[in-house]
C-alpha cells in the first residue's frame, strides 16, 4: 500500500472494510507479541522439579516487565494518535518529527530503565513478594531480561507508528520474526544448553532484538510515509511533552497494572504463600493472553478515529467505535464462556502440578467473574485515546486500579474473612464499578462533542 493510499483509505473506505483490514493482521501480530512472555512461562511451568516455583518466580518479576512496557507504550501510544491526526490535517513533515523525537525518549528511557532496575532489582523483588524459594528464578531472569531492554522498548514503541499509518502487514510481520525465534530459541536455551529461567530470558531478549532491526530498517525505508532521520532527531518540547501527555493514558494503564500486581502478590504471599502467588500468575497470565485480540480490535481502530478526527468527519468516528464496540464485545462474550467452562485446560498449558492445578480453577473462576465488563473500560479508554482526550484516560486508568482494586486487594480478605478469595475478588468488583464509570462518561462527553462538529 502507498502513502496516497493509506490516506485515501483511512478517510474513504468504508469502515466496517477497513476496521477488518487493520484489526486481523493487529490481533494477529498482538497474539504474536503475546507469545514472547506466554511461551517462556510454558517451558518454566512444566521443568522437572522446580516448575512451579520457577513459574511463580517468572510472575513476580511480571512488575518490572509492565512497567518496561509502560514506559514504551508513554511514547509510542502517545506519539502515533498524534502523528496520526497530523497526518490527517496533511501536515506529514510534523508527523515525521513525532515519529524521530519519540525515537530518541525511547533509546533515553531504556538506557535509564536498564541501570535503576540493575541496582534496585533484588531488592524491589522481596517487595513485590518473594521468598527464598522463588528469589533464585526471578533475580537472574529480571536482570537478563532489563539488559535486553533497549530492543524490547523500541520494538514495542516504533511498531505503532507502523500500524498508525495502516502497514499492518509489516507490523504484524516485525512480530512475527521475533516471536518465531523465541519458540525456537526457548527450548534450545532452557533444556538443551541447560540454562533455565536464564535461558528464557536471553531467548527473549534476543528475539526482540531481530524484531527491532525489522522495524529499523522499515523506517528507514522507501515504503513508510513516516521515516526515520537524522535531521528529524533534535528533541523539541513543543513536541515531546504532548506525546508525553497523550501518553500518559496508556502509560498509568500498564504502570498500574505493575502496582496491582505488586498489590495482588503481596497480599497472597501474606494469604497464601507461593502457591497462591502461582494462582494468580497462571490467572493473569490467561487473561492477558486472552485479552489480546481485543486490545489488536482496538488499535485497528485508532488509526481510523484518530485520522477523521484530524479531518473532522464526524460520521466516519462512530461508525468505527460501533464497529470496534461490537466486534470486541462478540469476542469477549465467546472467551469468557470458555474459561467458565474449561478453565483446566488453560491452566494445564502452563502447569501439570495437581496442587498448583486444585486451587488455581476456582481462583480462576473467581478472578474472572465479570469479566465483560473489561470491555467497557477498553472501549472508553481506546475512543479517549483517539481523540486526544487524555484527561479523561488517565483518570480513568488510576480510577479502576489504583482507587477501587487495590485497597479492596488487602481490605475484601481480611474484612470477609476469606483469605486468598477477596484478593481474587476484588478484580470483579473493580471491573464493574470502573467498567460502568468509564464507558457511562465516554457516551456522555463524545457524543455532544461529535454532534456539534
Amino acid at each position: 500500500m502507498n502513502q496516497t493510499n493509506v490516506s485515501n483509505e483511512l478517510a474513504a473506505a468504508p469502515v466496517g472494510k477497513l476496521l477488518f483490514k487493520l484489526a486481523v493482521p493487529t490481533v494477529i501480530a498482538q497474539l504474536v507479541n503475546l507469545l514472547y512472555n506466554i511461551v517462556d512461562r510454558i517451558y518454566i511451568g512444566h521443568m522437572p522439579g522446580t516448575g512451579s516455583s520457577a513459574l511463580t518466580g517468572i510472575g513476580l518479576c511480571f512488575p518490572i516487565i509492565y512497567l518496561i512496557s509502560a514506559f514504551s507504550a508513554l511514547i509510542g501510544q502517545g506519539g502515533a494518535p498524534r502523528a496520526a491526526i497530523c497526518m490527517g490535517q496533511n501536515k506529514t513533515t510534523e508527523a515525521n518529527r513525532i515519529l524521530n523525537n519519540c525515537f530518541v525518549v525511547l533509546i533515553i528511557e531504556a538506557v535509564v530503565l536498564s541501570v535503576f532496575f540493575w541496582i534496585f532489582g533484588e531488592p524491589l523483588l522481596w517487595l513485590f513478594g518473594c521468598s527464598e524459594q522463588t528469589i533464585v528464578y526471578a533475580l537472574p531472569y529480571m536482570q537478563i531480561y532489563v539488559s535486553g531492554s533497549i530492543f524490547v522498548m523500541l520494538a514495542l514503541g516504533l511498531n505503532l507508528f507502523i500500524t498508525t499509518q495502516g502497514f499492518t502487514r509489516f507490523s504484524m510481520t516485525s512480530v512475527l520474526i521475533g516471536a518465531g525465534a523465541n519458540i525456537i530459541l526457548d527450548p534450545i536455551f532452557i533444556y538443551g544448553l541447560h540454562m533455565g529461567v536464564r535461558g528464557a530470558a536471553l531467548a527473549t531478549i534476543i528475539s526482540q532484538g531481530l524484531s527491532c532491526i525489522w522495524i529499523l530498517r522499515f523506517l528507514t525505508g522507501k515504503k513508510t510515509r513516516l521515516r526515520l532521520k537524522k535531521s528529524d532527531m533534535h528533541l523539541e518540547k513543543r513536541i515531546v511533552i504532548p506525546c508525553l501527555g497523550l501518553g500518559l493514558g496508556p502509560f498509568v494503564m500498564q504502570a498500574t497494572d505493575a502496582l496491582l500486581n505488586i498489590a495482588f502478590n503481596s497480599s497472597l504471599q501474606h494469604y497464601g504463600g507461593d502457591i497462591a502467588v502461582g494462582c494468580m500468575t497462571i490467572s493473569s497470565t490467561i487473561q492477558q493472553m486472552v485479552w489480546i485480540p481485543v486490545q489488536g480490535i482496538g488499535q485497528g481502530a485508532q488509526p481510523i478515529i484518530s485520522y477523521n478526527y484530524g479531518a473532522r468527519r464526524p460520521q466516519k468516528i462512530r461508525q468505527a467505535g460501533i464497529t470496534m464496540a461490537v466486534l470486541a464485545l462478540i469476542y469477549t462474550l465467546l472467551i469468557w464462556s470458555v474459561i467458565l467452562a474449561a478453565p483446566r485446560f488453560l491452566i494445564g498449558i502452563f502447569s501439570s502440578d495437581q496442587a498448583l492445578m486444585t486451587d488455581t480453577v476456582p481462583a480462576m473462576k473467581l478472578y474472572f467473574a465479570a469479566f465483560i465488563f473489561m470491555l467497557l473500560q477498553y472501549v472508553g479508554q481506546t475512543i479517549f485515546k483517539a481523540l486526544n482526550k487524555k484527561k479523561y484516560a488517565i483518570f480513568f486508568s488510576i480510577l479502576r486500579k489504583v482507587i477501587i482494586v487495590v485497597p479492596l486487594t488487602y481490605i475484601l480478605p481480611y474484612a470477609l474473612n476469606i483469605g486468598p478469595n477477596g484478593v481474587f475478588m476484588a478484580e470483579p468488583v473493580s471491573n464493574v464499578i470502573g467498567g460502568s464509570l468509564c464507558f457511562i462518561v465516554m457516551l456522555s462527553t463524545v457524543l455532544p462533542e461529535l454532534k456539534r462538529m
